[in-house]
């Protein structure tokens, strides 16, 4: 109890010296919402996006049942299937790729050099979008579910080495000199030190990631990648709302059941239980 108003004090004590920041701090997003308000100008609606609103609506309020039962390729339950072996099998590679990446990276296991290059590549690697790389894959590969596997690999090898190697660099160090003193190899080191103490919070990163993919995987449909965005983007533009709503509810269906299944999986992970 001590502590917390000792904490208190100190910060009642430093606020009259902060305050000059928070001002400004302030003052500086009062005006970048300025900026940005007159840079990103709403011109309202016309007539016809009103009438495309309203037909939008419609149409995935009352989907198209045939579609999201029937087995075909061009339906529901196929193409979901599909979106999940895209992110499933984007994110195993990643997370495989991401692994050494991350170890190699991290300034606790290898020297700063070696870190600083690893880092560097990874910082590349995640300035380019998802979309991006769709774009890439699906003009070396060719149009399908194959450029959509390639593009998320790359693209979570990118977010789950930079997670990971935050996660590196919090180890316990005491555990790190004790190997060192007892002149254990970085490869023991990993394998004794670092893993045991990081493997849930691994698999609950590549859980997430996981989730993340199954999300883009949809949004890989612009670039002809795979999966159920390319059907729903093209029943957007053939205006087939009712088609739409068909592969927006079995999408929300996917998302919801994985979001459920995923927070139950790193909860547990998490608690150890």
């Amino acid at each position: 109890m001590t502590d917390k108003k000792l904490t208190v004090q100190k910060q009642y004590e430093r606020y009259p010296n902060s305050l000059p920041f928070f001002i400004a701090l302030f003052a500086g997003i009062i005006g970048l919402y300025f900026l940005t308000s007159y840079i990103c100008t709403f011109k309202g609606l016309s007539d016809m996006g009103f009438v495309l609103a309203k037909n939008a609506v419609s149409g995935i309020l009352s989907p198209n049942v045939e579609k999201l039962f029937s087995l075909e390729e061009s339906c529901v339950p196929y193409l979901l299937v599909e979106t999940f072996a895209i992110a499933f099998l984007g994110t195993l590679v990643g997370a495989v790729l991401a692994l050494p990446f991350a170890f190699f990276s991290s300034r606790n296991v290898t020297n700063s050099t070696c870190a600083y290059i690893g880092l560097t590549i990874i910082s590349i690697l995640r300035g380019f979008p998802t979309v991006l790389y769709g774009i890439i894959f699906v003009k070396i590969v060719g149009t399908g579910p194959f450029a959509g596997v390639l593009t998320m690999s790359i693209s979570s090898m990118g977010m789950l080495t930079k997670l990971l190697i935050e996660a590196i660099e919090d180890v316990d160090k005491g555990v790190i000199e004790a190997l060192d003193a007892s002149g254990c190899s970085t490869f023991q080191k990993v394998r004794y030190g670092i893993i045991p103490q990081l493997s849930s919070n691994i698999l609950s990163t590549i859980i997430y990631r996981l989730d993340i993919n199954v999300k883009n995987a949809t949004v890989l449909g612009l670039c002809a990648a795979g999966g159920i965005g390319a059907e729903l983007i093209f029943s957007i533009n053939g205006r087939r709302w009712h088609d739409c709503g068909a592969y927006l509810l079995g999408l929300v269906v996917l998302v919801l059941s994985l979001e459920f299944i995923s927070t139950k999986i790193r909860k547990k992970l998490a608690t150890g239980e």
